[in-house]
């Protein structure tokens, strides 16, 4: 399955993006994550329903990472080969 996922609040400048790369990785999870105009981060995650969701519990668990809000749905696999930070 593949997600996009939207968060916004404390999400820029605070290590998210490198956070979530290192726990696609770690839970096998393949896509992208960007900084957006707005100050929210943007992300496609790709793999099995649980390793997407481990990815998002990491993410949360950032030290300074503070998600106020967050908008998901699921959209069409790619096929995706790799986890990728944009932007």
């Amino acid at each position: 399955m593949r997600k996009y996922i939207r968060l916004y609040g404390a999400v820029q400048g605070v290590g998210l993006r490198y956070r979530a790369e290192h726990a696609a990785n770690h839970f096998g999870v393949t896509g992208y994550v960007e900084n957006c105009f707005d100050g929210s981060v943007e992300m496609e995650l790709e793999g099995d329903e649980a390793s997407i969701d481990q990815v998002i519990l990491a993410i949360e668990r950032g030290t300074f990472i503070r998600i106020e809000n967050m908008t998901a749905k699921t959209i069409p696999e790619q096929g995706s080969r790799y986890f990728e930070i944009r932007g």
